[in-house]
């Protein structure tokens, strides 16, 4: 049964958190989408990270299977200690303030990976020229290639014994990375005509969720709704943000965060509701869904 937005139609199945090897998946745009079509999924965004170098091929695969395509984008922010992510949908990726500041995050994450991989050389075998190779063309590198990188060289048997050894931050080896505030993220998204999402915005841990009175400040400044459907959340959280959702009329969304080989989570172990998509499709004016 699709779901009418305007003139054309979608089909849930919806999960709206992917991502290729033009981040830190582990997968062409084109495998990730039939990954998805494979697990019953008919609505998927890309949404890798600081970058949209996968929406074409992306695009092309979902036509080709008859599913629809929410072009999207995992923009990296920064709130006090936190590191923020922010689902940007139906964004113009050429919008000039909004692309200047996703070509500097990309550009700090190429220095911080080098300074990383510096450090880590002291004590084990590892070069610069073992993270390029496990990065793909277009890719934002980041610290899961390093990790690809260490499990190449037989120094971690994954990457989560590579992010629980080597890359821990107490063993030395950490450097932090260029990134916005979460505010100037939400701005620019909405200027630029998208739809922004507070990803996995419930943590367990030190990376635990900002207060609620700064989450009402981000929905003043533009912010759409909560990625509350996924598995990093706690359930108190959740719970907070549901009760926030409600009371400021919110997007809600449920993803699977897929990353191929390069985690566990599967295409559609949470979806987005027909009546959130459709939503989102409204609000954004930036880009257009790409519709079979």
């Amino acid at each position: 049964m699709g779901t009418s937005t305007g003139q054309r139609t979608f089909s849930g199945p919806s999960d709206l958190h992917l991502h290729s090897l033009r981040s830190d998946g582990t997968e062409p745009p084109s495998a990730v989408v039939q990954a998805a079509h494979r697990h019953g999924l008919r609505t998927i965004a890309l949404t890798d990270h600081d970058t949209t170098s996968g929406w074409a091929e992306a695009a092309e695969a979902s036509v080709s299977l008859g599913m629809t395509l929410i072009p999207g984008m995992e923009l990296s922010a920064r709130h006090e200690w936190r590191t923020v992510h922010l689902l940007a949908y139906l964004f113009d990726p050429e919008h000039p303030r909004l692309r200047a500041e996703m070509e500097r995050i990309r550009e700090d994450r190429v220095g911080r990976a080098e300074r990383i991989v510096r450090s880590i050389a002291r004590q084990h075998d590892l070069t610069w020229d073992d993270v390029v190779a496990q990065t793909g063309t277009g890719a934002t590198v980041g610290r899961p290639h390093i990790a690809d990188a260490l499990v190449a060289r037989g120094l971690a048997a994954d990457r989560a014994e590579a992010f629980a050894g080597i890359l821990h931050p107490s063993q030395g080896h950490f450097s932090p990375h260029y990134a916005p505030d979460p505010f100037t993220a939400v701005s620019l998204v909405v200027a630029a005509g998208g739809v922004p999402v507070l990803a996995h915005p419930s943590p367990s841990g030190r990376e635990r969720m900002m207060a609620p009175a700064v989450l009402r400040e981000l929905v003043a400044n533009g912010l759409a709704g909560f990625e509350i459907g996924h598995r990093e959340n706690t359930e108190d959280g959740k719970r907070v943000l549901r009760a926030l959702a409600a009371d400021l009329d919110l997007i809600v969304t449920g993803s699977s965060d897929y990353h191929g080989l390069g985690k566990p989570n599967q295409p559609g172990e949470n979806t987005t509701t027909d009546e959130m998509v459709a939503r989102i499709i409204a609000r954004g004016t930036g880009t257009a869904p790409v519709y079979a």
